[in-house]
């Protein structure tokens, strides 16, 4: 018999530095995700995209949750997949190497595949 496909979950994050409580909730619940098993992937699209720029994350704190740093920092550790909007990168002058090594640009055909692919999606 077959193993049963693995459970796999597909977070949009659409907010950036400017809304630190919703940039943070999706690597709080891709975390939770992560821990119980699920293979967990954060899709960042629009300004959120800028929390994918080396140096930024780590200055986002949202009131009542852990840093934005901690959160992603342990996410990546958990086996988590960072991937990034890249025409929102582009719009936004942001090149490839400015990315924190474990971010993977994407386009729209590899955001459907990872849904369809995906047992549950969450949009912050």
């Amino acid at each position: 018999m077959a193993d049963p496909k693995p459970e796999k979950i597909v977070i949009f994050a659409t907010h950036g530095p400017e809304d630190p409580e919703r940039a943070t909730l999706p690597f709080v619940m891709g975390n939770g995700a992560a821990v119980m098993d699920v293979e967990a992937v954060v899709i960042l699209q629009g300004t959120a995209v800028l929390l994918s720029v080396k140096g930024c994350y780590e200055h986002v704190f949202a009131a009542g949750l852990p840093p934005l740093k901690e959160q992603v920092d342990t996410f990546i550790a958990l086996g988590g997949k960072v991937l990034v909007c890249t025409p929102c990168i582009n719009e936004r002058k942001i090149l490839p190497e400015m990315l924190i090594e474990t971010a993977e640009p994407v386009a729209a055909a590899r955001a459907i595949q990872e849904v369809l692919e995906a047992n549950a999606v969450l949009n912050y």
